[in-house]
């Protein structure tokens, strides 16, 4: 199955951290805190301002961090997804 998000949406895959500490403790996964940096899979068609179409400054292949609590999670073929407003990302890694 293929997401193609609408308007200016964003499909992220979140990246797993690391799940021990520099100390070598091994966290569960109830003590991890939600990681914040994501993999841009698939970018919506643009944002509508005032009949003008806004085109994404994300694009397929990025590494974004973005915001903590936003996004809807979805579950597609096994795989875990986010769906972001491109508002919700703060910034692009390079």
């Amino acid at each position: 199955m293929k997401l193609k998000p609408l308007g200016d949406r964003v499909v992220i895959k979140v990246k797993e951290e690391e799940a021990t500490t520099a100390s070598g403790i091994v966290l569960p996964g109830s003590a991890k805190e939600k990681p914040q940096e994501a993999q841009v899979v698939a970018v919506g068609s643009g944002e509508l301002v005032d009949g003008k179409k806004i085109e994404l400054e994300v694009k397929v292949g990025d590494t974004i961090i973005y915001s903590k609590y936003s996004g809807t999670e979805v579950k597609i073929d096994g795989e875990d997804y986010l769906i972001v407003r491109q508002n919700d990302i703060l910034a692009i890694v390079e």
